[in-house]
């Protein structure tokens, strides 16, 4: 059964989308299958991921406000591994149109429980706001990773997020865990990036992954032509840096495999 983990930070610019697409990415890569769920309206991993807005008949505001099934809104991916249930801009009035709705906060949930058996990895790419959609991506998850930019205002609006992810424990899914803290965007020759980084371990501890995303003008220049930067530039440091959370990953959650995974990050030590 599928681990979903919901990618969450109400903070706009702090590598969420790009931390899906390459996470997912990188998890179908090291044979895991692999589903992502693009819940933000603004469609950014559907479209980084290959597919043109265009030509997306069906999607997640398909399934969770005109019940089409999960199976019937899946997409291949030019990735073995990995599909994904693609967003589109309609899903901004779901919150509206869902409002009156029994059970609304667990829409997501029973959408994805339905697939549940066919992957290792369920990957929930949410929108920057704390909304229903929101709250329905951290009732369906298992745990959420959050990321967040090393930068002066690391923190802020961080303690909002934790608190609303408190009351999604206490009132809607008490087995919800964080996963971890993901420092992103990081540069290493900056003093206040290394202070940034160690101030945020010193408050968290163990929390925070040991993985930090570099900045890395491969992670930037990927989503232009539709691909994770792993097509795009496997040797780039982008790249192994998602490897590496992959990993790190899989061995939290004792999933770890071997035979082309190994050969794959065999890249960290060329």
């Amino acid at each position: 059964m599928a681990r979903v983990i919901g990618i969450a930070n109400q903070k706009g610019g702090v590598g969420k989308t790009t931390t899906a697409i390459n996470l997912a990415a990188s998890l179908a890569v090291l044979e895991c299958r692999t589903l992502l769920v693009d819940a933000d309206p603004q469609a950014n991993s559907t479209s980084g991921i290959g597919f043109d807005l265009q030509n997306i008949r069906q999607s997640l505001y398909d399934a969770m406000v005109n019940q089409a099934r999960a199976k019937d809104v899946i997409l291949k991916t030019d990735i073995p591994n990995l599909s994904l249930i693609p967003s589109h801009i309609d899903l901004v009035g779901a919150e509206i149109e869902m409002i009156n709705q029994p059970g609304r906060e667990v829409v997501l949930k029973a959408l994805l429980d339905e697939v549940r058996n066919e992957y290792d990895f369920i990957i929930i790419d949410c929108s920057p706001s704390l909304g229903l959609i929101t709250v329905n991506a951290l009732v369906a998850a298992d745990s959420v990773i959050v990321p967040v930019q090393a930068e002066f205002f690391a923190l802020e609006g961080l303690g909002k997020l934790l608190n609303t992810i408190k009351i999604v424990q206490s009132r809607l899914n008490t087995a919800l865990v964080i996963e971890g803290i993901l420092m992103t965007m990081y540069d290493g020759r900056l003093r206040l990036c290394n202070q940034v980084v160690n101030e945020v371990r010193r408050h968290f501890q163990e929390t925070v992954f040991d993985t930090v995303i570099h900045r890395n003008s491969r992670l930037s220049e990927a989503p232009s032509v539709g691909k994770p930067v792993i097509l795009y530039d496997a040797d780039s440091k982008g790249s192994i840096n998602y490897l590496h959370l992959a990993k790190e990953i899989m061995q939290k959650n004792n999933l770890t495999k071997i035979s082309q995974s190994e050969r794959i990050l065999s890249l960290d030590d060329e």
